[in-house]
């Protein structure tokens, strides 16, 4: 039974990939910042896991041991609301929050799982970017703190796939596109948007079709590859 581990978890997207990997019949650590109902009703090990302390991070690690691990999913992230992170009121506490889980979290929770991924015969890293992190499709500017945040995770995420190549490991970056969840209220108003178990399949199927050849890029929910 291969083993994932799954940040975000008990809600949005990462819930929705939890449960997909526990139907899948992965031996699923479903981690998040605290564990509520929903992280309890998905029938898997649920874990507290804050990705923006080190001290959680270490922590979780101790807990996991020294098992293989097949797939690391590093989803959970913050977006401060769109006026809070214009040009103009965008603030030290705001870019440092977002990076500290959007962008150091995953880097640093990769670092502490390193040993148990390069157990498993097929090591696979899934990162969840956003289209605005491509600094080539940036045509309307703003949100400081999140776009920047998913750009230094993409820089972060091609850096971890070449030193990574050779050892067998695929880092494959995810774009869910507009997707209802609580990450951004303005999505449930939204005629484009999707709910996020759609987008969880289809990022699925997105991930696993990737080999060591794909390593290190970035890819749309729909198939498409997105520029940098």
């Amino acid at each position: 039974m291969p083993t994932v581990v799954v940040t975000g978890a008990s809600s949005g997207i990462g819930n929705a990939f939890a449960r997909i990997l526990v139907q899948e019949g992965y031996n699923v650590y479903a981690a998040d910042i605290e564990v509520g109902d929903k992280l309890r009703a998905l029938g898997a090990h649920s874990c507290r896991l804050d990705v923006g302390s080190p001290e959680s991070i270490a922590s979780f690690k101790e807990h996991f041991g020294d098992q293989p691990l097949d797939l690391l999913l590093n989803i959970a992230g913050v977006m401060a609301p769109a006026e809070q992170d214009s040009l103009e009121n965008t603030d030290l506490a705001t870019m440092i929050r977002t990076f500290m889980i959007n962008t150091f979290g995953p880097l640093l929770l990769t670092q502490a799982l390193l040993p148990n991924l390069l157990l498993s015969s097929s090591p696979r890293i899934g990162n969840m970017s956003s289209r605005v992190g491509s600094i080539g499709d940036n045509t309307t500017g703003g949100h400081y703190a999140y776009r920047s945040s998913k750009a230094a995770l993409n820089s972060i995420s091609k850096s971890l796939a070449m030193d990574l190549k050779s050892k067998g490991v695929v880092t494959v970056m995810l774009h869910p596109g507009y997707v209802r969840t609580g990450l951004d209220p303005t999505t449930y108003t939204r005629s484009d948007a999707v709910e996020p178990t759609y987008a969880a399949k289809k990022l699925w199927k997105v991930l696993m079709n990737k080999n060591i050849e794909d390593t290190g890029t970035f890819w749309h929910r729909e198939g498409q590859e997105l520029p940098w």
